[in-house]
């Protein structure tokens, strides 16, 4: 078993392979990680792994208003996670290489990330100034019958794409082709549908890339009959969104 130790970055969301993932950085603890990854050459890839958080909190209570004014003050890079921060995070993460770091001049950074590999996550140091997790980058296996189950959840999906234009009264914007590569579907359609973080996190721990895919029809299928049959669309931009608070 291969590890290596990275820099850890706790969300409130799941992040795939090969999804972007854009951040705004302001908690010390994570502009300590972005200075120490500039460090990185720039030719070489800006590595740290994200992982879905189980139980605690994205932002820790450091000041009034983020996220609770009545909350005591927490500090230190497992601020918000409890005693053992690797009970507050989900096994299963994602590597993600950090293309664009850029330092504004109050010191905060917004980052350009995307997500590379999935990882199990092994250990969590909280020794420096930021977290930081051993962690095993895990294999794509394909499975039993993925391109012919690809084939049926992009067909689905744009039934999804359908249903979910006309329920929210917007025309469908067509845009370039959807991939045909099984691992780029299941990853591009897990990060895509609007499921909540419990499930966007077990279909990134799918054993292989078929078990995906065939969780997805499944959830493809369910979902497009519940928008059918709903006269109207709950706001879901206001449950996830693409950047980090942080």
């Amino acid at each position: 078993m291969t590890t290596v130790q990275l820099p850890l970055f706790p969300l409130n969301s799941v992040l795939f392979p090969g999804l972007v993932l854009p951040l705004n950085i302001f908690e010390e603890r994570y502009r300590a990680m972005m200075r120490e990854l500039l460090k990185t050459p720039e030719d070489e890839p800006r590595r740290f792994a994200v992982v879905a958080i189980r139980d605690g909190h994205e932002v820790a209570p450091t000041a009034p208003g983020m996220p609770d004014p009545t909350a005591p003050r927490d500090v230190g890079p497992a601020a918000g996670f409890g005693p053992d921060p690797l009970k507050s995070f989900h096994g299963t993460g994602c590597v993600a290489d950090a293309a664009t770091i850029r330092e504004r001049a109050d010191g905060t950074f917004e980052v350009l990330a995307t997500g590379t590999a999935r990882a199990r996550l092994l250990s969590v140091d909280t020794s420096g100034p930021f977290l930081t997790a051993e962690i095993e980058e895990l294999p794509e296996e394909q499975g039993e019958e993925a391109g012919a189950l690809a084939e049926g959840v992009l067909r689905a999906f744009r039934q999804y794409q359908k249903r979910l234009a006309g329920a929210r009264e917007r025309s469908l914007s067509t845009g370039a082709d959807l991939p045909d590569d099984p691992s780029v579907v299941s990853y591009l359609v897990a990060a895509a549908i609007m499921l909540d973080t419990p499930t966007k996190q077990r279909l990134l721990q799918a054993p292989d890339i078929a078990s995906r895919l065939r969780e997805e029809l499944k959830l493809l299928r369910t979902e497009t009959a519940i928008i059918r049959n709903l006269p109207s669309l709950p706001a879901s931009e206001l449950t996830r969104s693409p950047t980090s608070l942080n």
